[in-house]
């Protein structure tokens, strides 16, 4: 880790660098009414290994016919599959959620718990989505690692891990609570749209100064 390296700092700038593209899918549901624990869970479930540009219309599509454990459990498989159509395993992701569904009215009356350990129990929940749902459906203190979360901090050389899940326990050590929700919020269209996979936008990076650039061998 470079000298003065200063997240406060570089949480501010890339906020700023980021405010031309869209918002993570998950923050812009969200600001479009989609606030529920159950909501936010089933469109990171939809989010896996798809595309931020087709998650949110498949979300919306979904809710327009079901925003709840109920109205969910009233759709055939079938047809939840249909309202899926985009998102990638949509067959396999159809049962998941007919199964949190159904959990949510047989043990919970209908509301799933805000609590990590017991949404994690239920199948097809991993940490990803539990931590992402909570941070931002109940406003806990929580951090979700995806890919671009996951490249850009070891990138920087803040964290040195092999593993997403490795990545989230030395954010948990190192970032201050307060900044939990930001770190999705921020580095995920940052790591999308800047901080990239393949030749980082590193001559017009904001936090250029701070990153050690591991594994970096072309640039834009």
């Amino acid at each position: 880790m470079k000298p003065g390296f200063n997240l406060d700092l570089m949480l501010a700038r890339i906020e700023e660098a980021i405010r031309p593209f869209p918002k993570a899918a998950m923050f812009e549901l969200v600001e479009r009414g989609y606030t529920s624990l159950f909501e936010q869970l089933i469109s990171c479930i939809i989010s896996i290994r798809t595309f931020d540009e087709t998650t949110i219309p498949v979300s919306l599509r979904l809710f327009e016919v079901a925003r709840t454990p109920d109205q969910m459990l009233k759709l055939s498989p079938t047809r939840l599959v249909e309202l899926l159509y985009g998102s990638s395993y949509s067959e396999q992701k159809a049962y998941t959620m007919l199964g949190i569904a159904k959990t949510a009215i047989e043990q919970y009356e209908g509301e799933l718990p805000a609590d990590f350990e017991k949404l994690t129990e239920m199948k097809g929940i991993g940490p990803k989505c539990a931590n992402l749902a909570l941070g931002v459906a109940s406003k806990q203190a929580a951090i979700s690692v995806d890919i671009h979360v996951h490249r850009v901090v070891n990138r920087w050389g803040f964290i040195q891990a092999n593993q997403p899940e490795k990545t989230l326990k030395q954010l948990e050590a190192k970032v201050p609570v307060k900044q939990w929700i930001d770190i999705n919020r921020l580095l995920m269209p940052f790591g999308k749209h800047i901080c990239t996979g393949n030749l980082p936008k590193c001559s017009t990076c904001p936090v250029l100064e701070f990153c050690e650039q591991v594994g970096v061998t072309m640039h834009r």
